[in-house]
This record gives C-alpha cells, structure tokens and sequence, in this order.
C-alpha cells in the first residue's frame, strides 16, 4: 500500500467552489480501481492550503488514475483557482 498527498494552495475567495470540486473528485475516486480510501485536510494556519491524503493499492493503482480521463475532468475545475500547481508526493512504508 502507498499514501499520495496531494497539496494545493486555492486562491483568495474560492473555497465554496473548491469544496465543490474536491466533493465531485471524491466521488469519481471511489470508482478507480486500487484505491483504498482518503481524507481532505484544511492548514489551520492557512484556510487556502489544503492537503488530500489517499491510501493506494500500489503506484500503478494510483499512476493509472492520476493519468486517467476520469481525475483529469474533476479536476479541471479546481486548476483554474490553484495559486499554484499541485504538488503531489507519493509515499511507501
């Protein structure tokens, strides 16, 4: 099993509409095959610094999702409201 944190930093003002597009995206991942589950964390010192932690079958399970039609619909909603391009580390025990 591997975790992938997923970091973003949104702009000023858009956290409804991130909220709203990390709900869709949760929902698209359910389906991906080799994913284990995840959980959505806001920075207590930065309302606009979110972490997403994902727990993966393996680095295939998730490489095949996060290179899939599927992720890159949900997420072409957040992209806009990004200061920032995501910053994605994959870890392994």
């Amino acid at each position: 099993m591997i975790k992938v944190l997923i970091d973003r930093q949104i702009a000023d003002g858009m956290e409804t509409t991130y909220e709203a597009a990390i709900k869709e995206t949760l929902r698209a991942i359910l389906e991906a095959p080799g994913y284990i589950s995840g959980a959505s964390y806001k920075d207590e010192k930065d309302p606009n610094h979110r972490i997403i932690m994902t727990n993966w079958a393996s680095v295939e399970a998730w490489n095949h999702w996060s290179t899939s039609d599927s992720r890159r619909s949900v997420t072409a909603s957040i992209q806009p409201i990004l200061m920032r391009e995501e910053r994605i580390t994959i870890l392994s025990a």
